[in-house]
Formats: structure tokens, C-alpha cells, sequence
């Protein structure tokens, strides 16, 4: 990538805020309410699945937050080039 492509591309400010308040309001919302989600994810049956759906919420909003945040920095993940033969 050259210099001007880098100059270019527009840093996503607006994103990495929006998930980081939303990723930082679930920690939060966690946090605070730990009995009642004791409570109700130890149910069993299909409340059992809850802690997975959490988990994936968390996961998505974190990991873009956590991407944003790199982007943001100016670290990428390498990409590969093709071979040609």
C-alpha cells in the first residue's frame, strides 16, 4: 500500500466510538446486574443458551471495537499475495 492509498482511507472514528460505548455499556450492564443473570442463566433448559448468545454479543462488539482501535492505530493483518505462474 503507498503512501497516498494510506492518506486516503478514511479512519473510522465514528465506529470505534459507537462500539466502544456499546461494548463498554454491556460490560457495565454485566457487571451490575450478576445476580439476576446467575439466576435466570442457571435455569437450565433452553436458558442454557443464554450465556452463549452473550457471549457472542460480547464477541462482536468487542472484536469490532478491538479492530477499529487497530485500524485506527495503523495495524493491519498482512494480506497474502497470490503467486503468479
Amino acid at each position: 500500500m503507498t503512501t497516498s492509498e494510506q492518506k486516503k482511507r478514511k479512519k473510522p472514528v465514528t465506529p470505534l466510538i459507537l462500539t466502544g460505548i456499546v461494548s463498554a455499556g454491556l460490560y457495565i450492564a454485566l457487571l451490575s446486574n450478576q445476580d439476576f443473570l446467575n439466576n435466570t442463566f442457571g435455569k437450565g433448559g433452553l436458558f442454557a443458551f443464554l450465556p452463549i448468545i452473550t457471549a457472542f454479543v460480547f464477541s462482536y462488539f468487542h472484536g469490532t471495537f478491538t479492530g477499529h482501535f487497530w485500524t485506527m492505530l495503523g495495524i493491519e493483518a498482512s494480506k497474502k499475495k497470490m503467486e503468479v505462474k
